[in-house]
């Protein structure tokens, strides 16, 4: 044995330098006298009645009967949602094969603004994948590039001043015109008439005739499985005037329908509380398919106590986790969350029992009431904590469904389980809208901060106007040359001259008050228009149009409607809309894509510099 392990005087050792590797002690460890540790486990008290007394002060004493639970016994009912209805629409029956937030949000993608087509990179793919399920039938690919060629834009058009005022998109479209197919125009073929083929004024055998016909509905299935979005207009639920989307589902209760309605959903995240019960309605309506009645159940459990990470453990020599520090949480005076988790987790972390059920998506279920047993045998039948009435200010209640009115009705205390999904990858906005309050201009506007671009890519809106602005003016200045156009020649020449009214942005679009109709006071807010001021121009000036999906309601269609948005939609604070692809995989194991909105509060209001009746000096040339 190493006879420097134990020393028994280090103090001279250190002053001789028996050791000399060794200068300095920084440890030292203790020399037990046994290697029998029972009597030090036992823990044992020297002076029981100060224990006691400790126990004492400290209020121990003050225990209560409150017995452990041992058994459990709850009476419950469930029921499934089986109709669903998207806004002011027809009833549906309910569809769980795609995440809610999809049959809820889901929006036509566009392909058109005006005349001119957009989204080229949809069209570009399923041109490319129709090329590819015909490349077995025959050699096709060339008669279908030229039936459903991208057109070369014209520099000189002004119907094409949307391509070619934007260089990305120009350098797009001229290197895939004449080469690439489009493959909308192909489906939006075939779906317009049940008549259509695939191969009409392509010459081809009967036996390929057939082969394309086959994959020509594989072609469409492909496409609408590919992007979730709403081929039926029934199933828009978007609230243009509301800025919000709304619609409503119901499932059997008793011999009616419990129906729950979503009136101001806009944050791209469905749960409980995203809908209220209405209980002015009876039902939806007849979807036709018969509904699951309601199933009651009448379970036994063993209570389990609930756990957590870096929970308290009640028994001495165990020791906690410390993933979770309850002493490293520094709560605000204001931070009652905080304060109220902490309090669970240190103080009643032991008082909580877990009672597993399991219940499908889409399913409400209703705890009628709850027997327990406890160690004294004892038993006790439990209800909800939260009944009552629903209005009952000093009533307090989670995951529980609010009633719609104050009509005194009680509380429901159902859970409801939507068919949501848990998390959702979300692109870039491509077209996004920032709605402002200019009390200065007194009026609000929507600035159109991303939009689409011919290519189906977004650009910044400000961008995008400054260069459709410039490439109007470029066609103006050359019709102007040629002679075509003959700019008006100033009357008379002075250092000053009287402007009406100055311009804006075009991603600038205005929004007027409008009287409400029926209505003496209450005011809406309607889409106008500002004209296009271009110099040199004799013409009467054109109105410029938005360019996102997003304000263009009513333009898209043969007779143009106004659009009009409630004020109150527009706070003093202002409002963001912006629309992107969403992407999520369902329980089945499928991806879901499809386009939605969202809307978030704005940033305060702004100014627009738009001014009336200005005196501005003139420019001379040089």
């Amino acid at each position: 044995m190493n006879q420097y392990v134990a020393l028994d005087n280090i103090r001279q050792e250190l002053t001789l330098r028996t050791i000399p590797a060794i200068t300095l002690w920084n440890r030292l460890e203790a020399r037990p006298r046994t290697d029998n540790f029972d009597r030090a486990l036992k823990a044992e008290v020297r002076d029981a009645l100060w224990m006691l007394t400790k126990q004492w002060q400290m209020g121990e004493f003050r225990g209560d009967d409150a017995g452990s639970p041992v058994t459990s016994k709850i009476h419950m009912s469930t029921t499934k949602l089986s109709k669903y209805v998207a806004g002011n629409h027809d009833v549906q029956a309910f569809d769980d094969t795609v995440p809610l937030e999809a049959k809820a949000e889901q929006r036509p993608i566009p392909f058109t603004i005006d005349t001119q087509k957009i989204s080229l990179d949809i069209r570009l793919l399923m041109g490319r994948q129709w090329l590819k399920m015909i490349a077995s039938t025959g050699n096709f690919k060339a008669a279908y590039i030229t039936k459903y060629a991208i057109s070369i834009p014209d520099i000189t058009d002004k119907n094409d001043v949307l391509i070619t005022a934007h260089r990305e998109a120009w350098q797009q479209v001229a290197a895939t015109a004449q080469r690439c197919m489009d493959g909308y125009e192909l489906y939006v073929y075939l779906k317009s008439n049940a008549a259509h083929h695939a191969y009409d004024t392509i010459p081809m055998t009967p036996v390929q005739q057939d082969a394309i016909d086959i994959l020509a509905d594989k072609f469409i299935t492909w496409y609408e499985k590919l992007y979730y979005q709403p081929l039926d207009p029934e199933n828009n639920a978007w609230k243009p005037d509301f800025l919000e989307y709304q619609f409503g589902c119901s499932a059997p209760q008793g011999t009616g329908e419990k129906v729950l309605t979503a009136d101001q959903y806009c944050d791209g995240h469905l749960d409980w509380y995203s809908v209220d019960i209405d209980p002015l309605a009876i039902t939806l309506g007849d979807t036709g398919v018969p509904a699951l009645p309601p199933k009651t159940y009448t379970r036994s459990f063993i209570p389990v106590p609930v756990t957590f990470d870096g929970m308290p453990d009640t028994r001495w020599w165990t020791f906690e986790n410390g993933r979770t520090n309850f002493g490293n949480i520094n709560p605000g005076t204001t931070d009652l969350g905080k304060l109220l988790l902490m309090e669970f987790g240190l103080v009643f972390a032991n008082d909580w029992f877990l009672l597993p059920f399991t219940l499908d998506a889409g399913s409400i279920a209703n705890i009628r009431g709850m027997s327990v047993t406890n160690v004294f045998g004892e038993r006790f039948w439990i209800e909800a904590a939260g009944k009552g009435l629903d209005d009952d200010w000093n009533k307090w209640s989670m995951f529980t469904l609010n009633t719609k009115g104050n009509l005194g009705e009680l509380t429901d205390p159902s859970l409801l389980v939507l068919p949501v999904t848990p998390k959702i990858l979300e692109s870039k906005p491509l077209e996004e809208i920032r709605f402002i309050r200019d009390e200065t201009a007194n009026m609000v506007w929507a600035i159109e901060h991303t939009v689409p671009l011919m290519t189906g890519a977004a650009k910044r809106g400000s961008e995008a106007a400054d260069e459709l602005q410039k490439r109007y003016q470029q066609l103006l200045d050359k019709d102007i040359s040629d002679g075509t156009v003959v700019s008006p020649a100033p009357v008379y020449k002075a250092d000053i001259r009287y402007q009406v009214m100055n311009s804006v942005p075009e991603n600038w679009i205005p929004f007027i008050p409008a009287r409400l109709e029926g209505s003496n006071r209450s005011i809406r807010l309607q889409r106008a228009a500002m004209p296009r001021i271009l110099s040199g121009d004799a013409a009467k000036p054109e109105k410029i149009r938005p360019r996102t999906t997003l304000l263009r309601e009513g333009l898209d269609i043969d007779l143009c409607k106004p659009y009009f948005i409630n004020e109150e939609e527009v706070p003093r604070a202002g409002t963001n809309v912006y629309q992107s692809y969403q992407r999520s995989r369902w329980y089945d194991g499928g991806v879901c894509t499809w386009l939605g909105i969202r809307k978030q509060t704005g940033r305060g209001e702004g100014h627009s510099g738009l001014a009336f009746d200005q005196t501005v000096p003139v420019k001379k040339a040089e």
